[in-house]
């Protein structure tokens, strides 16, 4: 943690532009800023980039289906942002500096960062994307998810879509990836 503090320090002589001039007034409203402590300074735009590198090469953007009982049509399309390391400490300022997440010690003894509350992944991402060189496309499906509302079955299936679309990405889950679409398909009788 301190050499990744020591080096932000040094690449923050160099932060170009405050989050206002990235963005328009109005994107400013609609996303907020990312908070770096409790005393609201905003998140640079060398800390940005570092986040989508981090991403990029250790991370994962995961899109899941759960059945929920108190929906509309009975599941939910949930992303997930997760990024892992070995070190714990590497991964510490990351709930500071995003305040959202949290870290687990998974059963390898490898240590995850991970938050699935949509807003702030949508945020999240939102800022991040200009910065990302690998997962890009893997965002744009995810914001997606995100901003559809499911107020029909069809909403409904093309989520499940975007979400098998986004599942073909991640490689650990080519094995054991689920044709969403097709699951809530067969939920649904053809008489329906």
């Amino acid at each position: 943690m301190k050499m990744i503090a020591r080096w932000l320090n040094k690449l923050k002589t160099v932060e170009a532009y405050s989050y206002d001039l990235l963005f328009r007034r109005s994107q400013v409203d609609i996303l907020g800023s990312m908070n770096a402590s409790a005393v609201g300074k905003k998140c640079s735009v060398v800390q940005r980039a570092y986040l989508a590198g981090l991403i990029d090469g250790d991370g994962a953007i995961m899109a899941t289906i759960e059945t929920h009982g108190e929906k509309k049509f009975h599941f939910r399309v949930r992303i997930e942002l997760k990024v892992t390391q070995k070190d714990r400490k590497s991964l510490e300022f990351i709930p500071k500096l995003l305040g959202c997440g949290s870290i687990r010690t998974t059963k390898k003894m490898v240590h995850d960062w991970i938050t699935r509350d949509q807003k702030e992944i949508s945020r999240i991402l939102t800022l991040l994307k200009p910065y990302s060189r690998i997962k890009q496309q893997q965002m744009n499906i995810a914001l997606k998810i995100v901003a559809t509302p499911v107020r029909s079955r069809k909403d409904l299936m093309r989520v499940a879509q975007l979400a098998d679309s986004l599942s073909r990405f991640n490689v650990r889950s080519k094995n054991r990836r689920k044709n969403f679409a097709g699951m809530i398909q067969e939920y649904f009788s053809p008489n329906d």
